[in-house]
C-alpha cells in the first residue's frame, strides 16, 4: 500500500470513529434536578452527554418528590432526589428504577442561635420545621425516636414539625425567628450557620437510620431502552468521577451554572465537606429506609415496598468497569 493510500485509510478510520454513533443523535434524556450542592454533577452530565451520543434536557425542581410526580406523568426520564421520594413514589404507583446514588450526608440539625438549645433534648416544646417528603425529615423522626421524644404537624406532642415547601423557605423561617430549629440539607444548614443565625446541634447520622444517600432514578421506560440506559450510566459515572478528580472545576460549575453565581465559596467548601460524592447506593440501604419510612409514617406509603423490586445496579456497575 502506497503511503497516501494509507494516509487516506487512517483519515476515514478517523471519520469512522467520529461519527460511530448517528442513529443517537436524536436521543433526549430529560432530566429533573434539584439545586443542591451533592446534584452538581448530575447537572455537569449535560456538557459530557455529546460524547455518549445523547443531550440532556434539564429541569429544577424544589423538592425531589416533584421530581418523581414528573417520572410518573411521562415528563421525565431521569431524576435525583432523597432515596425516600424514589421510594414513596414506587410505592405509589410510579415506575422507575433507583440505578445509582449520587451523594451521601449533607444534612444537620441546626438551632436558631439567639435561642439557649445546644442539644436535641432541649427541641422539646419547640416548633422545628423540615422539607416534606426530604431525606431530612425521616432522619428529624429518627432523631426525635432516639431521644425519647414524640412530634405532630399539630400542637400537642413534645415537638411540633413545620413543614416547608421548598428547601429555602426554612432558613427564611429561622432568621425570622418563626421557627426554633430546623433538620435540612447543605448548602441551607450551611448558609444558616455562615450568616450567623443558625447554630448546628447535630448531624443526624447517629440512629439505625444512619447516614442518608440520595438517589439517581430513571424511568422504567428509559432503563429497558437498555444501551441508551447503559450511556445515560456512563455519563453519569465519568460526571461525577470528574468532579471528585477536579474539585475547583466542581465548585465553578456548581456555583456558577446550578446556583447561578447565589452560592459562597465558604458555604460550597462546608456543604461538600458534609455531603461528599459518591456514585454507590445498596439494596439494603434502601430496604432499610423504606423500613424506617413505614415505621415513623413519612411518605404515607400504601404498601410495604420491596428494595429488590425497584433498585437495578447492573447499569452502574457495567459503567464503573468500563
Amino acid at each position: 500500500m502506497s503511503m497516501s493510500s494509507t494516509r487516506t485509510a487512517a483519515l476515514l478510520a478517523i471519520t469512522a470513529a467520529l461519527t460511530a454513533h448517528p442513529a443517537f443523535a436524536n436521543d433526549v434524556v430529560r432530566l429533573g434536578n434539584l439545586r443542591f450542592v451533592q446534584y452538581g454533577a448530575v447537572s455537569y452530565m449535560k456538557e459530557l452527554a455529546p460524547k455518549y451520543g445523547f443531550t440532556v434536557e434539564e429541569k429544577f425542581y424544589d423538592k425531589g418528590i416533584d421530581v418523581m410526580a414528573d417520572i410518573k406523568a411521562g415528563a421525565l426520564d431521569l431524576g435525583a432526589g432523597a432515596a425516600d421520594a424514589a421510594i414513596a413514589a414506587f410505592a405509589n404507583g410510579t415506575p422507575l428504577y433507583i440505578v445509582a446514588g449520587l451523594g451521601r450526608g449533607g444534612s444537620m440539625v441546626l438551632a436558631r442561635k439567639s435561642l439557649p438549645i445546644s442539644k436535641v433534648e432541649d427541641l422539646k416544646g419547640k416548633r422545628v420545621a423540615v422539607l416534606q417528603g426530604s431525606a431530612q425529615e425521616l432522619m428529624l423522626y429518627a432523631e426525635l425516636v432516639q431521644h425519647k421524644m414524640t412530634w405532630s404537624v399539630n400542637p400537642g406532642q413534645d415537638v411540633v414539625i413545620v413543614q416547608t415547601k421548598a428547601a429555602p423557605d426554612a432558613n427564611k423561617l429561622l432568621e425570622a425567628g418563626g421557627i426554633d430549629a430546623v433538620c435540612e440539607s447543605d448548602p441551607y444548614a450551611s448558609q444558616a450557620i455562615n450568616a450567623g443565625y443558625g447554630r448546628e446541634l447535630v448531624k443526624p447520622y447517629d440512629t439505625p437510620l444512619g447516614e442518608p444517600i440520595r438517589a439517581l432514578v430513571m424511568s422504567k421506560a428509559l432503563y429497558q431502552k437498555g444501551d441508551l440506559a447503559q450511556r445515560v450510566l456512563r455519563c453519569f459515572v465519568q460526571a461525577t468521577r470528574t468532579f471528585m478528580a477536579q474539585p475547583a472545576l466542581a465548585e465553578k460549575y456548581t456555583r456558577e451554572t446550578v446556583f447561578t453565581g447565589k452560592l459562597t465559596h465558604q458555604d460550597y467548601v462546608d456543604s461538600i465537606t458534609n455531603g461528599p460524592l459518591t456514585t454507590d447506593i445498596t439494596v439494603p440501604y434502601v430496604q432499610q429506609t423504606a423500613y424506617f419510612m413505614t415505621k415513623y409514617g413519612a411518605g404515607k406509603l400504601p404498601i410495604h415496598p420491596i428494595a429488590t423490586d425497584f433498585v437495578r445496579l447492573d447499569l452502574l456497575d457495567n459503567a464503573k468497569r468500563k
